[in-house]
């Protein structure tokens, strides 16, 4: 006799939706470690120094590897060297994109907006949408119904997650709602977090966005070559494995619908190179319980809330193995989560102010 799964609606307007309000999820309290006032001020302390620093790396980096993917074009080099490219263009987008659009990468609030505007663009994300999707992700994380960022629902869809290693699920998704903020449209579930006041804005840098776009293809016709789209464009497609490697270790295989980031975040290890190209988001628990700490203070947050939280994955590795074999029992038994044990020191879990602790159909490792 087969299993039926019954899913769950993922949807910004279904029942699930209705649910999470109604269960006192929406726009709740989520659970903190307790740090002393004066070093949280500490660390909330933004600097312009660091990121102006990783910023002049990351471009120069670009620059190199791409001067070394043009000399290589038309051999066999540029295969391995356009990789190099696309994951410096991509990885790199990904994580400037996500902590600029927070506004606490630099202190100077036009050098946050420039870069987050450039990353957005090279990572085919549209500005504005993405700054109050992600502002959703943050307020319910990983709440269904209510967080539009949820990598994959349950059971998950394999299929997705393969055709983003090339960016061939969400890419075309972007370059359609491009095409569709070009003509003063919005999609449906973007209007459950877009503010009115903000759609001028959204539509003027779709036009921009789309301009560019058109102006690199049409480099490519004047040219006959494909050569202005591998550097602008097309790296958001053929350098995105590492954006989605990253993105998988944040959350997947992890609680649903519960109030406290220990639980349904994910903190790993990472060796300085993936830590760069990545903006230390690694401390993603910590991230998440404190967003408004700049990614340069991530460490000493992890070092301050270590006593609090589970034992960091080991390396980017050990956690994807960790998010498979979940995401494998998951296609069988959605509700089966990871959890880890906490050290004495730690407050126990907060699943939820309108529920006691569920029994754990997870397995303890």
């Amino acid at each position: 006799m087969a299993i039926v799964v019954q899913k769950r609606d993922y949807s910004l307007h279904g029942l699930e939706s209705k649910r999470a309000q109604e269960r006192g999820l929406a726009g709740a309290e989520w659970y903190a470690s307790p740090i002393p006032r004066a070093k949280m001020k500490e660390l909330m302390k933004r600097k312009d120094g660091p990121a102006i620093r990783d910023t002049l790396i990351w471009f120069v980096a670009l620059f190199v590897s791409g001067y070394l993917a043009f000399l290589s074009w038309g051999t066999w080099w540029a295969v391995p060297a356009f990789f190099i490219y696309g994951v410096m263009y991509a990885s790199p987008g990904d994580s400037r994109w996500h902590e600029c659009g927070h506004g606490t990468a630099f202190k100077t609030p036009w050098m946050n907006d420039v870069v987050y505007q450039i990353a957005s663009f090279f990572v085919l994300r549209s500005a504005t949408p993405w700054r109050w999707s992600h502002a959703r992700h943050h307020t319910d994380t990983i709440i269904v119904g209510r967080d539009p960022e949820i990598l994959t629902e349950r059971p998950p869809i394999w299929k997705i997650i393969l055709m983003q290693i090339f960016h061939l699920y969400g890419g075309p998704i972007e370059i359609k709602r491009f095409a569709l903020h070009t003509v003063g449209k919005l999609e449906t579930h973007e209007k459950a977090y877009i503010p009115a006041s903000e759609y001028p804005k959204v539509f003027r840098e779709a036009r921009i966005y789309m301009l560019i776009i058109l102006a690199v293809l049409a480099a490519c016709v004047y040219m006959g070559s494909l050569l202005p789209a591998m550097f602008i464009f097309l790296p958001s497609f053929y350098g995105n494995l590492l954006v989605l490697l990253f993105g998988m270790t944040q959350h997947l295989g992890l609680y649903e619908d519960v109030l406290d980031h220990r639980l349904n975040s994910r903190t790993i290890r990472m060796n300085p190179i993936f830590r760069f190209l990545y903006w230390n988001m690694n401390y993603h628990m910590e991230h998440h319980m404190f967003p408004m700490v700049p990614y340069h203070a991530l460490p000493k947050l992890h070092e301050a809330m270590k006593d609090d939280c589970p034992t960091p994955r080991t390396s980017l590795w050990a956690a994807l193995k960790e998010v498979v074999i979940a995401l494998r029992l998951q296609k069988v038994d959605p509700s089966y989560v990871v959890v880890k044990p906490l050290p004495a020191t730690a407050r126990p879990y907060y699943y939820g102010s309108d529920r006691e602790e569920p029994e754990l159909r997870s397995q303890l490792v």
